[in-house]
């Protein structure tokens, strides 16, 4: 994805948050009284850190680990000519799992995945297929990724953000929205990029260099989840994050512990409405907006008709409902709840202002069911203008609306 724009707007929208909602809101700092609403929202923040973020990551962090693994068995089966079209569907379907749980996280992006750079260096689309064949039909580059740990590490430092994460992954093992078949890895690639590029490119080289980028995927996985969990990640997680010595502490502290120490000394949140203002707008509305406006909007209104998430497998509706889902799940206070957890946002909403916890918790509704709609029918990288597109851009928009309306009634909140 293209976030160079939406990196910096996340992480000024993060200082901003901070500096404005800490200077109007000093009730709750330590030593006072606060509020039964700041109370509330104390412990809404906590269930949103423990029972929202630490497990989605955790839950990441595993499956592409799970990726990696398979992957490494794959190019060695490859080479030994065992390889069946049942492991190819396996990894298939594992990197389903793990891209699931990825944009179930975009509601978050403003800690981590922002502040250390790994939201565009896993996530950054169109794939250049252009630079991807060149790449791969030079014979000594591929040496350098074939080779374990140290191949890992020269995709993560040399290949750059457009040959890395979930959409390199994506071309070698899906075409046209279904499993890549075992017979075209057994053949040169003939993808007309590469033709045009004279790049005769084999099966096992495109396993070479999708092993090495899942490597360097799990890797910056791991990191997200101990940048947010610290001690409590687990600890092969950790041991790894260690030993290629990523970065993991915003100041002194671990993400998760910023916020669960809100209003204390050495957190960047002043308060705890500080935390909310940052989880309802640089999270929740930053990631509606984009769905909305960019993700689905660029190619909707012809400004960049490429522009579209995941082609290859053809997911980009199932992209853009997880997106949404992410924000649900921040919402209620758990993963995929049917109803809101009682120490929740939706929850705090009913209790203290029911009109706008109705409207919110509506357009949510709204939003989730025309994306299921959309995915009846012609896929987005098919038909990217099609009327169902710009019924789902609209609920998403005013479930952005709503969310601002939500953050604004924080903001009031002594």
């Amino acid at each position: 994805m293209k976030k160079y724009l939406l990196m910096a707007s996340c992480l000024l929208a993060g200082a901003l948050v901070v500096s404005s909602c800490g200077d109007d809101n000093d009730d709750n700092t330590p030593g006072s009284t606060a509020s039964a609403e700041v109370q509330a929202i104390e412990q809404l923040s906590k269930k949103y850190v423990e029972d929202v973020v630490f497990p989605t990551y955790a839950s990441l962090a595993t499956e592409t680990e799970n990726l990696y693994s398979q992957f490494e068995s794959a190019k060695t089966l490859f080479r030994a000519g065992k390889l069946t079209q049942a492991e190819i569907d396996n990894i298939c379907a594992t990197f389903l799992k793990a891209r699931s749980y990825w944009e179930a996280s975009e509601a978050f992006l403003y800690g981590p995945a922002t502040t250390f750079g790994i939201d565009p260096h896993i996530d950054t689309w169109p794939l250049d297929l252009n630079a991807l064949a060149t790449a791969l039909k030079n014979s000594d580059q591929v040496a350098m990724l074939d080779n374990g740990d140290d191949g890992i590490a020269y995709a993560s430092t040399k290949l750059g953000k457009e040959l890395l994460g979930f959409h390199g992954i994506e071309f070698i093992i899906f075409r046209d929205g279904k499993n890549r078949q075992l017979a075209t890895l057994q053949a040169e690639e003939n993808d007309e990029v590469f033709v045009n590029n004279n790049a005769h490119v084999t099966g096992e080289q495109e396993l070479v260099y999708a092993t090495a980028v899942a490597g360097d995927l799990r890797d910056k996985c791991y990191q997200l989840e101990v940048a947010w969990k610290g001690e409590k990640a687990n600890a092969k997680h950790m041991a790894r994050i260690e030993e290629i010595e990523s970065e993991t502490q915003i100041g002194s502290s671990y993400y998760g512990d910023h916020i669960l120490s809100a209003s204390k000394a050495g957190s960047i949140f002043r308060n705890w409405q500080t935390v909310l203002v940052t989880i309802l707008e640089s999270g929740c509305s930053n990631i509606a907006n984009e769905v909305a406006n960019t993700k689905m909007g660029n190619a909707y209104t012809g400004e960049d008709p490429n522009y579209i998430e995941s082609p290859y497998s053809k997911k980009s509706y199932v992209d853009f409902y997880d997106n949404i889902m992410s924000i649900k799940n921040s919402l209620y206070g758990g993963i995929n709840l049917s109803t809101p957890d009682g120490k929740s946002i939706m929850n705090l909403l009913s209790t203290y202002n029911t009109t706008l916890g109705a409207n919110l918790n509506s357009s949510l509704a709204k939003a989730l069911q025309a994306l299921q709609a959309c995915q009846v029918g012609a896929a987005f990288v098919d038909d990217p203008q099609a009327a169902k597109v710009k019924t789902a851009m609209d609920a998403i928009n005013d479930l952005n609306t709503q969310l601002s309306a939500c953050k604004n009634w924080v903001l009031t909140i002594k």
